[in-house]
């Protein structure tokens, strides 16, 4: 595994409220016709409170099923998934999984939809003002009554969103939640979503295919082998925010990140 180091100064930021997450030694199967597919291969890696963390690597490779075992949906075969020092079993509103799909329930308005959480863990009636916290936040607070069908499919993500900001999660795991979404909405969304990082400082885990999206948004870009997944490189973004999208520093670490998975010279 190769790490980079930073060549420019970042301005510090707010103290962070998210989680410090470790990633130790793991390794992790499926059960295919009787025998076992390996996926991810010994990986390590540690992202800290409130930092921004994007995984990159081949389609298939094993990072949405990263992204299972910190969210306490399935055991890693091998080594250990912690949270603030503590080991990852199950799932908690603290870790929100946010997928590519918005998934949202069509016969519920939006503000239901998005009160779904509060709803499951009983604190719906005393915490409902936090449903329409959460859809200013991503600007739809006057579409709390809507429906699903009456929305864009970037609001839907937007509504996708909402629906775990609402918890106050100390860490976002994000399964290319743009990935649908057309190229001008994705670029409005991925500035949006930076602010929300920006506001509320949990820490992020984000999967793209989207080299442009992980150097816009990361601040540590961890690029994976082809399956079963091994890090080939973490590289820090040595980039202060706000970023320009034409900025050289950005164009060389596109470059480097491409040459990481195989497809420089196609640039």
């Amino acid at each position: 595994m190769v790490t980079e180091t930073l060549s420019r100064d970042i301005p510090a930021v707010s103290a962070a409220s998210g989680i410090r997450l470790t990633v130790e030694n793991v390794s992790h199967a499926f059960t295919l016709k009787d025998a076992p597919l390996p996926v991810l291969s010994q990986v390590s890696f540690t992202a800290e409170p409130g930092e921004f963390v994007a995984l990159l690597g081949p389609s298939g490779c094993g990072k949405s099923t990263l992204l299972r075992l910190v969210a306490g949906l399935e055991q890693a075969t091998e080594g250990r998934v912690d949270a603030d020092g503590a080991p990852i079993r199950t799932p908690d509103p603290s870790r929100i999984l946010v997928f590519q799909d918005p998934t949202l329930y069509p016969w519920r308005t939006v503000g239901d939809n998005v009160a779904l959480g509060l709803e499951a863990r009983g604190i719906l009636r005393r915490e409902r003002t936090r449903v329409g916290k959460a859809l200013s936040l991503v600007g739809l607070a006057s579409f709390a009554g809507a429906y699903p069908r009456q929305l864009s499919g970037g609001m839907a993500q937007r509504v996708a969103l909402a629906r775990a900001l609402v918890n106050d999660p100390r860490l976002l795991l994000l399964d290319e939640p743009l990935g649908k979404l057309d190229s001008l909405t994705r670029i409005t969304m991925q500035a949006e979503l930076l602010k929300l990082w920006e506001d509320a400082r949990f820490t992020a885990l984000l999967v793209t295919h989207d080299v442009e999206e992980a150097l816009f948004l990361a601040e540590r870009v961890i690029v994976f082998s082809e399956r079963p997944a091994r890090i080939k490189a973490d590289v820090k973004v040595d980039v202060p925010y706000p970023r320009h999208r034409g900025d050289p520093r950005l164009a060389e670490l596109r470059h480097h990140l491409l040459g990481l998975l195989g497809l420089d010279a196609t640039w």
